[in-house]
């Protein structure tokens, strides 16, 4: 029996690794969930699944809940986490966290050597230069989630030579844009760019998978957890969502994992550490199979330069990038700038800044607070 601490239980990614847990009671025990703000559905999870320990960030601390009523011992402050994650008594840490935020507990977990199934590329991102060493220092595994370096994960055999890798190729969906120039990006809506084709995600995923700002995101996190570059990784569209990631070997032979859209098929992968475990799935109908690929769309070329510029150089870029994009969708979602404002908020963020190392955890919190305070000028320059 495996005892996890889910992160982020609450959300999306939560939801799916909640649905694996329930199909697999004999081997899993929910010893701890983190939340932000939802109290009412942490208490159906806790109900459930009556965890030991709860994490509520303290800004989201309610005590007229019924929650905090019925779990007296709420978790709430950074040293309480860093403890229930660094606890002896857990075996797994999925940080479903999104964003930025996920960055103090993907470090926690790494730091105490724990197996972790990550789900915060932007932990990866922001701060590769940092966690991906600490990993090796500490005998941290990391195991991704998302669907595409899932897919990588395991169309690698064990013991992979990386020299013996000619290509790695990442699907994109192409978002509800795919088929718009670039130009007809300038009149899209909110509602509009909430409408994902293939995917039922959180708000900031689904902008910047309208963006494709998610595969670079996505790239940066390949270079930096399958130790490849970038010059070997592609990004290509294909709208069915099947084919979520594919490798090609110097011998000529590709390797493709496939699946119907479902994030509960990687996390029962990443899950099931050395054994497949069983779930509910949709079967891919193979007789009515028609798959396509198609090139990034026009116009977009510029984010992913910047992406490529982020693995070849390190250092502070990854960190601003991240931020730069993360100020941007809040500000689109807010209504402050348009859609097409957030590639000129990221472009003129991450021009403004020269890469410099990073060498501590400090460094990059401190890259990440001059490049919101930066982003932020650019996104009143755009009002």
């Amino acid at each position: 029996m495996k005892n996890i601490v889910l992160l982020g239980a609450t959300g999306s990614i939560g939801d799916s690794c909640l649905n694996v847990i329930r199909q697999n009671k004999e081997h899993f025990h929910l010893f701890g969930i983190g939340l932000g703000g939802n109290l009412d559905k942490a208490q159906q999870i806790a109900k459930e699944f009556s965890p030991k320990h709860i994490f509520v960030a303290e800004s989201h601390i309610d005590k007229s809940h019924d929650l905090l009523k019925s779990y007296p011992n709420i978790l709430n402050t950074e040293d309480e986490l860093q403890g229930l994650i660094q606890d002896p008594s857990v075996d797994i840490i999925i940080s479903a966290i999104s964003g930025f935020a996920g960055l103090k507990a993907s470090y926690f977990a790494i730091d105490a050597g724990k197996t972790i199934l990550i789900a915060n590329k932007e932990s990866i991102v922001a701060a590769g230069d940092i966690l991906m060493p600490l990993a090796k220092t500490k005998n941290s595994e990391i195991i991704p989630v998302d669907s595409e370096h899932n897919a990588i994960y395991q169309c690698f055999p064990p013991h992979i030579d990386l020299k013996e890798i000619s290509k790695i190729m990442i699907t994109a969906s192409g978002g509800p844009f795919r088929k718009k120039t670039f130009k007809e990006l300038s009149g899209v809506t909110l509602q509009d760019a909430l409408k994902h084709p293939t995917w039922s995600m959180g708000t900031k995923i689904t902008i910047d998978s309208a963006t494709l700002v998610n595969k670079c995101l996505e790239l940066i996190e390949a270079h930096y957890l399958f130790q490849i570059p970038e010059s070997k990784i592609e990004i290509v569209v294909h709208p069915q969502s099947i084919i979520h990631s594919m490798v090609t070997f110097i011998d000529g032979s590709t390797i493709a994992q496939m699946s119907n859209p479902n994030m509960e098929v990687p996390i029962a992968n990443a899950l099931g550490l050395d054994q497949r475990l069983p779930i509910n799935f949709e079967a891919i109908n193979f007789s009515g199979l028609n798959l396509s690929f198609e090139p990034i769309p026009d116009g977009r070329e510029i984010i992913f330069e910047i992406a490529r510029e982020v693995c070849n150089k390190k250092g502070n870029l990854g960190v601003i990038f991240n931020a730069s994009n993360e100020l941007a969708v809040d500000a689109f979602i807010t209504k402050k700038i348009d859609f097409l404002a957030i590639y000129k908020v990221i472009q003129r963020t991450f021009d403004h800044f020269s890469c410099s190392k990073v060498s501590t955890l400090e460094d990059i919190f401190e890259y990440d607070k001059q490049a919101r305070i930066q982003a932020e000028k650019v996104i009143k320059s755009l009002h």
